[in-house]
């Protein structure tokens, strides 16, 4: 019997359900700023999610902690598979319990593709948010996503393309970061915040955002810290990312033969007042280019991922900023380049030679300019409530 005051389509209405599934750090921060423009959009919806952070501070019903998920490459992934595995199984079985309304994969390619081709036979909308990098390697995986995906959100024009070619529904929404990349206060403001000198040129290091890491590139941008200095007036500052232990920057730093002080969430105002970064590849050389910043990309790996990335990885360049803008406009230095010598060398001609460094930076902002317009998570927020109407 239908209460009074209640008609038959309130009594079988039900709270509209998104579930979302992220795989690391910045998955967790573009999940957020979505979540937020969905609840701006519809506060009725239901949010279900793998989550870090920035998505328990949104409100999300939390299924799983991202922090369990995270890897790093193939040799380090492995002995994280059985936390892997456990995770697929409850997610699976919460699609076929809850059958959401739509299912929002974020980048994490090996794990949502495998729940995009279980919510596919449960007749669930897909919207693929941050596509999985087929351009890169893999490239047949495009016509899996095109069996289980029902729309793809792509962050970089040229994944278009490769979409529109296997008949997948595609859109390009522009690049989250372009809407959180930004300084917030002058530049002798932060430096002299550090006890670091206005007038002098200063270089950010940003090792990476994993243990392993910071492990590997540290060392050297110390040791490179320690002989650039004794050549020219430079300083040097450390953006610490949250999901490394301070302690362990301290005990590589306490052992450095130059000072080098921690900043931590406040990595925009650092590049904002750096001159040079040494970046380790991955977001951070977007959010270096966004800044316009000029870079040194370093990056190692186990020698078996690295193996087997040589095999798999087919594209010229490792750092972002580079395969966007199709050639190399700064600097990459990989596996056992990564050294204090040629992170030397590379940084005395940035910052010696004006001219190409004036150069490096006009490229910069042809980067930043084809990766869109700020507005990413609103523009997706339509995409998915779309697809739930």
């Amino acid at each position: 019997m239908i209460p009074a005051g209640k008609s038959a389509d309130d009594a079988i209405k039900r709270v509209k359900r998104v579930m979302l599934v992220v795989g690391e750090a910045s998955g967790d921060l573009h999940g957020a700023h979505l979540v937020k423009s969905l609840y701006r959009r519809d506060p009725t919806l239901e949010v279900l999610a793998v989550a870090g952070e920035g998505l328990k501070r949104e409100g999300v019903k939390v299924l799983f902690d991202v922090d369990q998920l995270t890897g790093m490459g193939f040799a380090e992934l492995a002995g994280n598979l059985r936390t892997l595995w456990q995770a697929y199984r409850r997610l699976r079985g919460i699609l076929r319990r809850e059958r959401p309304n739509l299912l929002v994969l974020i980048d994490f390619p090996e794990f949502n593709l495998r729940l995009a081709r279980v919510a596919k036979k449960l007749s669930i909308p897909v919207l693929y948010y941050i596509s999985p990098q087929v351009w890169a390697w893999r490239r047949r995986r495009v016509q899996k996503i095109a069996r289980w995906v029902d729309r793809m959100a792509v962050v970089f024009p040229f994944e278009v393309p490769l979409y529109q070619k296997e008949g997948v529904p595609v859109s390009f929404v522009g690049h989250p970061l372009l809407d959180v990349v930004r300084a917030t206060q002058p530049r002798e403001t932060t430096l002299r915040e550090y006890g670091l000198e206005p007038t002098r040129r200063t270089i950010a290091l940003l090792p990476g955002s994993r243990k392993r890491e910071v492990t590997y590139h540290l060392p050297a941008m110390l040791e490179a810290a320690n002989r650039l200095s004794k050549e020219m007036e430079v300083q040097f500052i450390l953006a610490r990312a949250n999901t490394v232990e301070r302690a362990i920057f301290e005990a590589m730093l306490h052992q450095a033969a130059v000072k080098v002080p921690i900043a931590e969430g406040n990595t925009y105002n650092i590049l904002h007042a750096s001159d040079l970064a040494w970046t380790a590849s991955g977001t951070a050389t977007l959010e270096t280019a966004l800044m316009l910043r000029p870079m040194i990309i370093v990056y190692r790996l186990a020698w078996l991922t690295y193996g087997l990335a040589r095999l798999l990885v087919r594209v010229n360049h490792i750092g972002m900023v580079n395969i966007v803008a199709g050639e190399a406009v700064v600097p990459e230095l990989i596996q056992s380049e990564v050294t204090a010598e040629r992170i030397v060398v590379e940084s005395r001609a940035i910052l010696r030679d004006e001219v190409s460094r004036q150069r490096m930076v006009s490229k910069l902002a042809q980067v930043k300019e084809r990766l869109g317009r700020p507005g990413a998570a609103e523009r997706v927020a339509d995409i998915a409530l779309s697809m739930i109407s």
